[in-house]
């Protein structure tokens, strides 16, 4: 009997428990990487030897992307940035997309993947682009509101994207103000009504899977929200079957 999949997630300060939740209902083994911690450190020297040991990736959200990574000058409006954090997730992605590591990126997962992949982010979203909707609403004690579906998606036609969820369009909560610019080697699979990048995934092969919303807060109402998760385990178990 085949053993379940293990899929590494990465995270800096903030909990991963929802994404660990909705990985184990998918049937994965799940393990965590403290950026910072000693097998973040092990994996940054050495990706290949780190990765061989497991047979998926998850990168989660969190705070932004360090804008010097992709060439451009920090804007007033950039948030927290974690320098150790930056390094073990663009070096895992950039090494995982090159050796066909399942991949699945949620929120500041997605733009990690677009940076590893040679793209680029907007910084913030209100200032950059005036004329889009909006795609973080907070509560009145400053939390955001990571339950509520706050505009829909429009995912890509012949995408693996709509083949998974079997649907032109998906509502979906939003709790960002980075977002993709630029995709690198990766291609656009879902877009907001106002354009804004919300899905990547590989044009070449591979499981590699970039979502701008939080499926990990939504699943336990829907399991439409598990599919991402389902779909990263089943990769990582045919990968398993095939051999590195």
């Amino acid at each position: 009997m085949q053993r379940p999949p293990t899929i590494v997630i990465t995270r800096g300060a903030r909990s991963v428990d929802r994404y660990r939740a909705a990985l184990e209902a998918a049937g994965a083994v799940v393990c965590e990487w403290q950026a910072g911690g000693p097998e973040a450190l092990a994996a940054i020297g050495d990706p290949a030897a780190s990765l061989r040991s497991v047979d998926g990736l998850l990168l989660p959200g969190g705070g932004d992307v360090d804008p010097r990574l992709y060439g451009e000058d920090p804007r007033p409006e950039l948030g927290e940035v974690d320098a150790e954090r930056d390094e073990l997730e663009l070096g895992l992605a950039a090494f995982a997309l090159t050796r066909r590591v399942p991949i699945l990126g949620v929120c500041r997962g997605i733009q990690v993947l677009a940076v590893a992949a040679g793209g680029s982010l907007w910084q913030d979203i209100a200032t950059q682009i005036p004329s889009a909707g909006v795609h973080r609403r907070d509560l009145p004690d400053g939390r955001s509101d990571r339950g509520a579906l706050l505009h829909d998606v429009r995912i890509a036609g012949g995408t693996r994207l709509a083949r998974l969820h079997n649907t032109p369009t998906l509502a979906v909560n939003s709790v960002h103000h980075q977002a993709v610019r630029d995709s690198g080697q990766l291609r656009v699979c879902a877009e907001a009504p106002d354009g804004v990048v919300e899905g990547l995934e590989s044009g070449t092969g591979g499981f590699v899977i970039g979502v701008q919303w939080h499926p990990e807060e939504l699943w336990e109402q829907d399991s439409r929200y598990l599919t991402p998760f389902i779909a990263l385990v089943e990769a990582a178990r045919l990968r398993m079957r095939e051999g590195d």
